[in-house]
């Protein structure tokens, strides 16, 4: 069990979501790239934000996922978070709201969580996957120094379908400067 921690950086600070929360989360998902390229579900509803809140806080409680709130100082931007921790390897999942992207808010958020990651909590590994063709997924990732190692066919379920994930992966040895990424880089 690991009690949830806050990070900060120069503009954000990232929390556990809570309560307070539910709404602004809910209202995030109804973007339509957020339910185009991730996993939640679609309608999603107050009871979803509010069963996401809950299932954050069981997953601090049992060390297996960690999920932040990425706010600034208006409020809630958006979510980052490490989940299938196991074995000195974790996932990086991340969406920022509509009015959030372009601000740099992803990689400053991103850079913290994976410091953190590779530094205190010692892993080794970090993965990151996303639906085949979101671009800027793709560019945040590669942006924090992740190696793109292939496309798993009918990878990721999101939106009822199965659809192709890229995938990349960080190691703690690697040197995190930006690499080529095919699928990115034409």
């Amino acid at each position: 069990m690991r009690e949830p921690l806050i990070l900060r950086t120069g503009r954000l600070t990232l929390t556990p979501p809570d309560e307070d929360d539910v709404e602004a989360i809910r209202l995030a998902c109804q973007d339509p790239d957020v339910q185009r390229w991730t996993t939640v579900p679609s309608p999603y509803t107050r009871e979803d934000a509010e069963r996401f809140v809950e299932l954050v806080a069981g997953g601090w409680r049992t060390g297996e996922e960690y999920n932040w709130a990425v706010r600034d100082a208006t409020g809630l931007v958006g979510m980052i978070g490490l989940s299938r921790i196991s074995d000195g390897a974790a996932e990086l999942g991340y969406w920022m709201s509509a009015d959030a992207r372009g601000r740099g808010y992803g990689t400053e958020a991103g850079c913290a969580v994976v410091d953190f990651a590779l530094g205190p909590m010692r892993l080794e590994r970090l993965e990151w996957h996303a639906v085949a063709g979101n671009e800027p997924s793709a560019r945040l990732a590669r942006s924090l120094g992740f190696r793109y190692e292939g496309t798993r066919r009918r990878g990721i379920r999101t939106a009822g379908r199965r659809e192709d994930a890229w995938l990349a992966g960080l190691v703690a040895s690697d040197d995190r400067a930006p690499v080529g990424w095919p699928v990115l880089d034409g």
